[in-house]
């Protein structure tokens, strides 16, 4: 008795083991909070990063001070939401159908340097055409392994990544780390060089 007692202590003690090194395989969840600029210096240390530009023109307008832009998706929902307008924030509105043409907010401080315009005039509705300064980020796809996981982006939202979308970086700022939906990323962006994998 005593010897399959101490056997049956064992196997108890390997099966927890096993659990516990088989609950590390397992693939991120959307409830699992990540820190962003890790997991993307990880791809790209391993050569899934490569290098993309943003080159479909916008819509844009100027934001009302203290407006929220909440960023939906179509056929996802809510994407993120901006934290209230500054003086000189624009609402920039990407041209693509197949997210039902999503808006997001631009800080003045950043506008300016990444994009120009307007390049024609104003709408009735005040949206004027710009065009994307097509500055360079890095980007990687996110592997369906990792399964869909939540972050924190530069403005102090969570975002939800799922398989297939891009995290893009600013290239001269690491903390710029952001998630793209994949119809989005397809519809405005162009691949300058792809990950090595």
């Amino acid at each position: 008795m005593t010897r399959c007692h101490g056997i049956a202590e064992r196997l108890l003690r390997l099966a927890a083991a096993v659990a516990a090194l088989l609950s590390l395989c397992q693939p991120l969840q959307a409830q699992d909070t990540i820190d962003i600029a890790s997991y993307f210096q990880k791809a790209y240390d391993a050569g899934r990063a490569g290098l993309a530009r943003k080159t479909k023109p916008v819509d844009v307008r100027p934001a009302k001070q203290g407006e929220v832009i909440v960023t939906i998706i179509a056929g996802e929902g809510k994407e993120t939401q901006s934290p209230p307008a500054g003086a000189g924030d624009m609402v920039v509105r990407n041209r693509c159908p197949e997210t039902g043409n999503e808006q997001i907010l631009v800080a003045a401080a950043t506008f300016a340097d990444r994009y120009e315009g307007p390049i024609a005039a104003a709408d009735a509705d005040g949206w004027s055409p710009y065009k994307p300064r097509g500055a360079q980020m890095r980007y990687m796809v996110v592997p369906q392994a990792d399964g869909p996981f939540t972050f924190i982006a530069p403005w102090g939202e969570t975002m939800v990544a799922r398989p297939g979308d891009s995290i893009v970086q600013d290239v001269s700022n690491p903390k710029d780390t952001y998630r793209i939906a994949r119809a989005a990323f397809a519809c405005t962006y162009e691949v300058i060089r792809r990950p090595q994998e």
